[in-house]
């Protein structure tokens, strides 16, 4: 029995689940399947695995063949390597000491790898919140301004309005006194 190790969708339309199964090739994709050693949830950021590596690892060696994104999937969790070096092991290249520190050193190195990567994209979020806190600023700066001079334009209208009805109001006390200067002679 030819036997494949493949996605079987779940969820609503739109936001798909998957189980990784282990299904006779000539079962349909959400139909009957031999063994569920995984989950697969690609919404969420980064994709979400949830995998039993030993089981996996069995249904590999066993000659299932993985779909092409169950393949990527086996590689990503180390499965993949971890047969190649079984067959290492197997023919004699090193012994299963050495396979081990080989696989762990693989995995640190990932962890690593993904440590790294999680620090460069938090501090790029950082940097991008900073840049838009500054032109934020420049651009509340320039507001501030606009109104401060709008401001000023209003506070010199009315200076001038005053001083314009201040020098009206002199002129009509001169003109006024001057009146009532004659009159009083």
């Amino acid at each position: 029995m030819a036997t494949r190790i493949r996605l079987q969708r779940h969820g609503r339309k739109g936001y798909a689940f998957y189980s990784i199964v282990a299904a006779d090739v000539r079962a349909p994709r959400d139909g009957k399947f031999i063994e569920k050693i995984g989950t697969f949830n690609p919404n969420t950021n980064p994709a979400t695995v949830d995998l039993n590596f030993e089981r996996a690892l069995h249904w590999v060696e066993c000659g299932a063949q993985p779909s092409d994104t169950v393949r990527h999937i086996l590689s990503a969790e180390g499965v993949m390597l971890m047969k190649h070096l079984n067959v290492g092991v197997r023919k004699g290249a090193f012994d299963e000491a050495a396979a081990k520190a080989k696989f762990e050193a693989w995995k640190d190195a990932k962890v690593k790898k993904a440590e790294a990567d999680n620090t460069k994209t938090a501090a790029e979020k950082k940097a991008a919140v900073a840049a838009r806190l500054e032109a934020e600023k420049k651009v509340n700066e320039k507001i501030a301004e606009k109104v401060a001079e709008k401001k000023a334009a209003e506070v010199a209208a009315k200076a001038a309005a005053e001083a314009a009805a201040t020098a009206e109001s002199a002129e009509e006390d001169t003109v006024a006194e001057a009146t009532e200067a004659p009159a009083e002679a």
